[in-house]
């Protein structure tokens, strides 16, 4: 039997090799191994992966932008998202954008098996204390209030690599999409968001996600 392919990524090398100790002697197998989101995403078509454990904070490109471009891309491929903290923002996105998984990275190495066996099942598993913030949000409403919740999801991934600053034509590629593509969608961006340039868009998104996010009463 074909064992389930995993491709991790994070910038700490004690993690990584943890991670690749855990499952060694598993079900699973290790196809490959990033220090960053970019390089996760250069690594996926060689390696193939059926799951992708991902830290939340990474350098280059983070796990939500690992996610952000995989969904925007309709990458439906597992998700395991570790980390030692997730904003309500990143918890909110991350379940909208049907992450399998998230584990605090403290104690990972008792659930990770676990979670990947649920995950390889097709079911979701997220851990205990999350779940729970999960529940209280959405309980409050889990909608931002901002501006951003009117982008599409392709929409919010073109404008987080406009902060970037990428060319329309490098955006085509990281999408893969055309850049005649890009250029229609950043004029619907641009005037939803009430903004004339890529330099405005750039500003309002990291004004945005230095915000707090406002959750509907």
């Amino acid at each position: 039997m074909t064992k389930p392919r995993i491709l991790v990524a994070d910038d700490h090398p004690l993690m990584l090799s943890g991670i690749e100790a855990v499952l060694r002697d598993s079900e699973f197998e290790v196809v490959g191994t990033a220090r960053d989101g970019a390089q996760a995403l250069d690594m996926i078509p060689a390696a193939r992966p059926d799951v992708l454990i991902l830290d939340i904070a990474m350098p280059v490109r983070t796990g939500m932008d690992v996610v952000r471009t995989l969904r925007a891309r309709h990458d439906k491929r597992a998700i395991v998202l570790l980390t030692a903290h997730i904003s309500d923002a990143d918890l909110i996105e991350a379940l909208d954008l049907k992450v399998q998984g998230i584990l605090p990275k403290e104690g990972a190495e008792t659930l990770l098996v676990a979670c990947l066996r649920e995950i390889s099942a097709g079911g979701q598993w997220i851990e205990r204390s999350i779940m729970q913030r999960a529940l209280s949000l959405a309980m409050q409403g889990s909608k931002s209030d901002t501006k951003m919740s009117l982008l599409t999801l392709r929409e919010r991934s073109i404008a987080q690599l406009i902060t970037r600053g990428l060319r329309n034509r490098d955006i085509g590629v990281e999408l893969g999409v055309t850049e005649g593509t890009v250029k229609l969608t950043l004029h619907r961006i641009f005037a939803k968001l009430e903004v004339a340039n890529r330099v405005e868009l750039a500003m309002l998104m990291q004004k945005e996600s230095a915000a707090p996010p406002t959750l509907a009463r």
